[in-house]
């Protein structure tokens, strides 16, 4: 039985597209609202990130290579995929590893690859970069776009707007790094953050037991996902991104700058930052002022109540990236009708 009114944020956008895709918030009492956090890394990518490997992907010498889901995100200006139009080499891959086939298989092009996500794929990316180094392929390199989910959610819970009384946790970034980064948030904050997975059962098992400590004014960490997270993570994972990366400041598209929000290599592996190997240097870019992805982003808004939703922003034709994305949370209201 709820007793008073209760907002939880689901962080990640898998569990969005869950809870759109079988309707669990019209399951839950009215006095429970679910609200979608920025747990989709393609959304939070900045747009000068894009705007840089547009301008690596217009270089003859260059094949630039991403995950399908960021080509078609838009940055300043336009996208990877108009690049690719417009005579860049751009691929797709499933595997950061494709790209350092690539290299090999080019020695005569320099490969970079397009490194996005959170402390899900960084590993992955980080295990490439380190082949990358030990089997001496110097023509491949990173463009690190990686970012941290507990700063974030620290973040959100700071805000003076914030509407957050409770977290869902990603259970897939929870699996590589365990729980220990979120007690500290849960005690601070005095809220309860519940590790999910991505079946409606995972979700709902979350909701039940945030809203249990709710009821009871407690707070602290549950593993609600123990068949797949370990409180310690997964420690050959974690010794791997502190081989191959820094924890620094970083900004996310539509919320700014969060501290220690994201990920640069560190000095060992800084020959394979491809912004260092092309003299780079990232400028805050604009960003479609129609799209109101930061709202959205933070759980002020819902995909709805934006007036360019399903309007003048679609699947075919995104004014953001919120609507491009698999993850995104207007992509999933759009998917699953919640537009009609």
């Amino acid at each position: 039985m709820v007793t008073s009114e209760h907002t939880l944020m689901e962080i990640c956008g898998g569990q969005t597209h869950t809870i759109m895709r079988y309707s669990l918030q019209e399951l839950l009492p009215e006095e429970i609202t679910l609200i979608h956090g920025p747990g989709c890394p393609v959304c939070v990518t900045p747009a000068e990130n894009i705007d840089a490997a547009i301008t690596l992907a217009a270089d003859p010498r260059v094949i630039l290579v991403s995950f399908g889901d960021m080509l078609r995100v838009p940055g300043s200006r336009d996208d990877l995929l108009s690049a690719k139009a417009r005579g860049g080499d751009v691929r797709m891959v499933y595997s950061p590893m494709d790209a350092l086939e690539i290299a090999r298989k080019n020695p005569h092009k320099e490969t970079i690859f397009f490194g996005v996500g959170f402390e899900t794929t960084a590993p992955a990316v980080a295990l490439t970069i380190r082949q990358a180094h030990m089997r001496a392929i110097v023509n491949f390199s990173v463009l690190v776009s990686h970012v941290r989910v507990p700063p974030a959610m620290e973040f959100l819970l700071s805000s003076s707007t914030s509407r957050v009384e409770g977290f869902l946790a990603a259970g897939h970034v929870c699996t590589v790094m365990g729980t220990g980064e979120y007690l500290p948030i849960a005690e601070k904050y005095r809220v309860p953050i519940v590790v999910t997975g991505f079946e409606p059962v995972d979700i709902l098992m979350g909701i039940r037991e945030s809203i249990r400590m709710l009821e009871e004014e407690r707070h602290g960490v549950v593993n609600a996902y123990s068949r797949a997270v370990r409180p310690e993570g997964n420690p050959a994972a974690k010794q791997l991104l502190g081989e191959v990366f820094e924890v620094v400041d970083c900004r996310w598209r539509g919320i700014g700058w969060i501290p220690l929000g994201g990920f640069m290599l560190t000095e060992a592996y800084r020959d394979f930052d491809a912004m260092i190997r092309f003299g780079l240097h990232t400028e805050q870019s604009d960003e479609n002022i129609v799209c109101l992805a930061g709202e959205i982003l933070t759980g002020r808004m819902i995909p709805t109540e934006c007036p360019a939703f399903s309007v003048r922003c679609t699947p075919e034709k995104p004014l953001g990236a919120p609507m491009v994305s698999p993850e995104g949370a207007c992509a999933a209201y759009f998917r699953y009708g919640r537009h009609r």
